[in-house]
C-alpha cells in the first residue's frame, strides 16, 4: 500500500530492531554485505594472476593477447561503472548491486569454459561489467547508511573485501596448483586454470544472497516519497535521531534536481573542480601500479627465475601482506583522518617501488633465462611487498571511501560513476602495458609507477579535502 508523502510495505525492510549499542553491529552486517562487491573483483585479480600461465598453454598466446586476455575484465568494469550511477538512482542501490552478482556469475561460469581466447575475452568482460556495477553501488550504499563518525571504517570494508577476495583466491589457486601439479594440467575433467575461473561464481552467489536481504538507503527511498521506509531504516542505523536525520536528507534533496551527468559541469561547460579530483584521484591509484602485482605477480616472479608454486607462494605473501596494511588504514582512518594517511602511503609507496626499480636493474640472462640475482632478488621481494602494504595502509582503502562520501549529495552517484570509469580505464591502460613494458625493461616500468607515486603526493596536498566526520549531507 503507498501513500503520498509515506510508504508502507507488506515485505520486510531488513532485520529486526537492534537495541542501543547493537546499531554499530547492524550497519557493519549491511555495510559489510554491500562490500562483497569488492571481494568479487578481489577474487577475479587473483584468479587470472594464478590462471593466466595455464591460459597462455591452452591458446598459445603471447605478451600482447595476454595482456588484453588479463585486462578485459577492465573494460567492463568501466561500462559498468559508468552505467551505475544511473541504474543505482532509478532502481535502487540493493537492485543494482543484485544485477551485478548475477552478471558475475554468470561470466564466470562461461569463462571457465570457453572455446576460443576471444570467447573467454568476451566472457570476462561480462564478469566487469558485474565488477563494475558493484563498485560504484557498494560504496555508494555504504556512505548512506554509515553514521558519520564511522563512515571511513565503514567505507574502508569495501577495500577489505577486495583484499580478503585476493588472498582467498590466490590460497585456493596454490591449492588446485599443488594438487594439479599445474595451472595447465588437468584436474578431473578440467584444467586447473578452469577450475580457478568457474569458482568464482560462489563468492557471486553469495554476493547475490546477501544484498538481497539488506535494506536500502534512506537516501534513496526518501527520493522515491517511501519516507515511512526511510525512517525504519534510520531507526535501525542512528536510533534516537532517525527524525532529525530524516529532516536533513528531505531538506538537501529538496530542491535537487534530478541527477544527469550534465550537472558535473560548471562554468564554460567543463567538469566541476572536485568531479576533476576524484577523476585524478583514481587514476593516481591505479597508475602507481598497484595491480600489476596483483594480475602478474607470479609470472612477474617466474620471469626473474622463480618457479611457478614459489612465485604462486609469494603471491599469498602478498596478499596477506594487503590484509594487515588494509586493517591498520580501518583501525586510524576515522581517528587521524584521510589526507595524513593519504600523505604517509604516497611517501611509503615512493621509496619502495623505487628500490624496486633499482634491483629489477640488476636482472640478467643466464643459460637463456632471466634471473635476479642476490641481494636483489630479495630486496625486490621486500620492497614489492612494502609497496603493497603501504598502498593497502593509505591509497587503497581511502580512495575508495573519498569517492563514496567526496561529492555533494546533488551529483554523488553521476560524480562517483565518472570516477569510478576512470579508475576502471586507468587499471585496463597499466594491466594491458605491463607485459609489454617489462619485456622492455622492468626497471623502466617501475620507475614509471615511482613517478606517479611521488606525483600522488603532491596531488593531496593541493586538492584533496578533508571529509573526516563530516555527515554527506554537509559536503555541499
Amino acid at each position: 500500500m503507498v501513500e503520498t508523502g509515506s510508504y508502507t510495505t507488506s515485505h520486510s525492510t531488513g532485520a529486526a530492531l537492534p537495541p542501543g549499542s547493537d546499531r554499530l553491529l547492524y550497519v557493519a552486517l549491511i555495510a559489510g554485505s554491500a562490500a562483497l562487491g569488492g571481494f568479487l573483483f578481489g577474487f577475479d585479480t587473483a584468479v587470472i594472476n594464478s590462471a593466466i600461465t595455464g591460459v597462455q598453454d591452452r591458446f598459445s598466446i603471447g605478451a600482447g593477447a595476454t595482456g588484453l586476455v588479463v585486462s578485459s575484465a577492465l573494460i567492463g568494469c568501466a561500462f559498468g561503472a559508468w552505467f551505475a550511477g544511473s541504474l543505482a538512482d532509478r532502481f535502487g542501490r540493493v537492485r543494482t548491486m543484485q544485477v551485478a552478482a548475477l552478471l558475475y556469475a554468470v561470466g564466470a561460469l562461461a569463462a571457465a569454459m570457453p572455446f576460443s581466447a576471444v570467447d573467454l575475452v568476451f566472457w570476462r568482460i561480462v564478469c566487469g561489467l558485474g565488477i563494475g556495477l558493484a563498485s560504484v553501488t557498494g560504496p555508494a550504499y555504504i556512505a548512506e547508511v554509515s553514521p558519520a563518525a564511522y563512515r571511513g571504517r565503514f567505507g574502508s570494508l569495501q577495500q577489505l573485501g577486495m583484499v580478503v577476495g585476493i588472498a582467498g583466491a590466490q590460497l585456493l589457486n596454490y591449492g588446485i596448483v599443488a594438487v594439479a601439479g599445474g595451472s595447465a594440467n588437468q584436474l578431473g575433467p578440467f584444467s586447473a586454470w578452469q577450475w580457478m575461473l568457474g569458482i568464482a561464481v560462489v563468492p557471486a552467489i553469495i554476493f547475490g544472497i546477501l544484498v538481497s536481504r539488506i535494506p536500502e538507503t534512506p537516501r534513496h527511498l526518501v527520493t522515491k516519497n517511501r519516507f515511512t521506509e526511510a525512517r525504519e531504516v534510520l531507526d535501525r542505523i542512528e536510533p534516537g535521531a532517525a527524525e532529525e536525520r530524516l529532516g536533513e536528507i528531505r531538506r538537501s534533496l529538496e530542491h535537487e534536481p534530478k541527477p544527469r551527468l550534465r550537472h558535473l559541469l560548471g562554468g564554460r561547460r567543463v567538469l566541476l573542480p572536485i568531479v576533476w579530483a576524484g577523476i585524478a584521484l583514481s587514476m593516481l591509484q591505479q597508475f602507481v601500479g598497484i595491480n600489476v602485482i596483483f594480475y602478474y605477480s607470479a609470472t612477474l616472479w617466474q620471469s626473474v627465475g622463480i618457479g611457478e608454486d614459489a612465485a604462486l607462494l609469494n603471491s599469498v605473501v602478498s596478499a596477506v601482506v594487503n590484509i594487515l596494511g588494509t586493517f591498520l588504514a580501518i583501525a586510524l582512518i576515522d581517528k587521524v583522518g584521510r589526507r595524513p594517511i593519504l600523505f604517509a602511503g604516497s611517501i611509503g609507496m615512493s621509496a619502495s617501488l623505487g628500490v624496486a626499480a633499482w634491483c629489477f636493474g640488476y636482472s640478467e640472462v643466464v643459460d637463456g633465462a632471466t634471473v635476479l640475482p642476490d641481494p636483489q632478488g630479495q630486496i625486490a621481494f621486500v620492497a614489492a611487498n612494502a609497496f603493497v602494504f603501504f598502498f593497502a595502509a593509505s591509497w587503497g582503502p581511502l580512495v575508495w571511501v573519498l569517492l563514496g562520501e567526496m561529492f555533494p549529495n546533488r551529483i554523488r552517484a553521476a560524480a562517483l560513476s565518472v570516477a569510478a570509469a576512470a579508475q576502471w580505464l586507468s587499471n585496463w591502460v597499466v594491466s594491458m602495458s605491463f607485459p609489454s613494458l617489462a619485456e622492455f625493461s622492468l626497471t623502466f616500468a617501475y620507475g614509471m609507477y615511482t613517478t606517479f607515486a611521488v606525483l600522488s603526493f603532491f596531488f593531496v596536498l593541493k586538492f584533496v579535502p578533508e571529509t573526516k566526520g563530516k555527515t554527506l549531507e554537509q559536503m555541499g
